[in-house]
């Protein structure tokens, strides 16, 4: 056979008809089977499944396509090339809907924020995107005016440094918490200290974290949960300045704690143990064993949804508005974007990141099996985060690399080179399409999630960036490092 029949064939081949069948994430088929071409390129499912949709949201979202969880890149043809696929039968092709918004990747330094006078340790956006804050080793906590990129309050109140700092989803306080145990909550418009400090812990804080907005009753966040150096998780009232309830259960220091969407609260620790309580009454209700070493990290698939709580990232505004609804309003919104997350992917799992090198995958509300281990990181797992739109999970490691697993079942996707030192902290932006990672090479490195590959690097920094974050409205990235500055990065 020539080279030309050949060729004549292997068109031949690609005009063939196939049956296929649209099938959703949750494995629902809503429409019928019909033929397609198998040369079919993405862009034109887009148009037919457009066709299909009698919801104009639907119809205008950007959509992604999969056969047996493979993308379809080019077209069909290519995505099935290594498969072995019974052409009689219906081929299921399923499609992801993606973020309706794009987030565009940051490229420059647009303000070095000078002020703290030793290491930046932490740095964090408000849910609505309108405040910066950012905690450090001098013993301060700092309110940052973000229209104009300067200095807006300077927070004085600690006897030591600042190690955790963390928003409460309505964005009306940010609590921190420092090296000898002390807990403060603040007010970002005033900068003044709001109510008494909540003192309890023996040992250093390592981790807060607030109760979501959608089960705050009346919609006023008044609860966090506290993690310490000395083996206790605390919840506290924080208009009281109380100590609720004292879980008491870990043998080693605590390193990082998560309160769930369905109220039960999640703790890891250096006793390789992972702890599920319930909020309301503090019991324990099960114990997820599995690491041979340090737990370090924590990551809910919701985190991000519960974060920005009610502020959606795709209603974002370049200048945000205040804040004028009430709480019980913005409970309600928070209820109805947590609900319909959930409604997509089902329940919330869990992954836990430990110095033994491994991730555990886990459904934490229901089973202390896990469901999938993630091995493949040469040194301890520094960092954890599910994507917003929950299909991707990325964590960090001291192996200088960054790795992508599938967010559903904890399978390997792709691994990012390109750090030349320990990774400390991720950040993912609102579209889920970009991922920004902070390093010990005093640089930041933006990914992209299209290619799996480097996007943007941005070097800046003298030294190691201990922390990034990726403002909701996905306009800013922030970085704080051992330099004492903090860097603003815009498109």
């Amino acid at each position: 056979m020539t080279l030309e029949e050949d060729g004549i064939e292997a068109m031949q081949e690609d005009e063939k008809q196939v049956t296929v069948q649209f099938v959703a994430e949750n494995g629902q088929t809503m429409f019928q089977p019909f033929e397609v071409p198998r040369n079919i390129t993405p862009q034109k499912l887009q148009l037919v499944l457009k066709a299909l949709f009698t919801d104009e949201s639907d119809k205008n979202r950007p959509y992604l396509f999969f056969v047996n969880d493979t993308e379809i890149k080019e077209n069909l043809s290519t995505a099935t090339q290594f498969m072995i696929i019974d052409y009689e039968k219906t081929l299921h092709i399923t499609y992801q809907p993606q973020a309706v918004f794009r987030v565009r990747g940051v490229t420059r330094c647009t303000s070095s924020l000078s002020g703290h006078g030793e290491p930046v340790i932490s740095s964090l956006f408000s849910p609505d995107g309108r405040f910066l804050a950012s905690g450090s080793g001098d013993k301060t906590v700092r309110f940052w005016d973000l229209t104009t990129e300067t200095p807006l309050h300077e927070c004085k109140g600690h006897t030591n440094w600042v190690l955790a700092i963390a928003w409460s989803p309505d964005c009306q306080n940010l609590v921190s918490g420092d090296k000898s145990g002390n807990i403060i909550c603040w007010d970002p418009i005033t900068g003044k200290q709001k109510g008494k400090t909540m003192t309890g812990h023996k040992q250093w804080i390592t981790c807060l974290s607030w109760e979501p907005l959608h089960l705050a009753p009346g919609g006023v966040c008044r609860r966090l949960v506290s993690a310490s150096k000395d083996g206790d998780v605390r919840i506290w009232d924080v208009v009281t300045g109380q100590c609720a309830r004292n879980l008491t259960s870990h043998t080693a220091s605590v390193t990082s704690v998560r309160w769930g969407g369905s109220g039960l609260v999640y703790s890891a620790s250096q006793d390789r143990t992972i702890k599920v309580w319930r909020a309301q009454d503090g019991a324990l209700c099960r114990t997820l064993q599995g690491h041979g070493h340090w737990v370090n990290v924590l990551a809910l698939n919701t985190d991000y949804v519960m974060r920005t709580g009610a502020f959606d990232p795709k209603d974002a505004k370049i200048v945000p508005d205040e804040i004028k609804e009430t709480g019980a309003k913005l409970k309600e919104l928070a209820a109805k974007r947590y609900k319909s997350v959930i409604d997509a992917v089902g329940e919330e799992l869990l992954v836990s990141g430990s110095d033994d090198f491994t991730m555990f995958m886990w459904k934490p509300e229901k089973e202390k099996k896990c469901i999938a281990r993630m091995t493949g990181h040469q040194q301890l797992v520094n960092d954890v985060k599910f994507s917003p739109d929950m299909r991707l999970v990325a964590s960090a490691s001291f192996d200088k690399s960054i790795r992508i697993w599938c967010g559903k079942t904890g399978k390997f996707m792709a691994v990012l080179r390109g750090h030349v030192q320990a990774v400390y902290q991720l950040a993912w932006a609102a579209d889920s399409r970009l991922l920004v990672s902070g390093s010990a090479d005093s640089t930041l490195k933006l990914w992209s999630m299209d290619t799996k590959k480097l996007h943007t690097d941005l070097p800046g920094h003298g030294d190691e960036v201990y922390t990034v974050d990726w403002s909701p409205d996905g306009q800013r990235v922030v970085s704080g490092a051992k330099d004492k500055l903090l860097r603003i990065w815009r498109k």
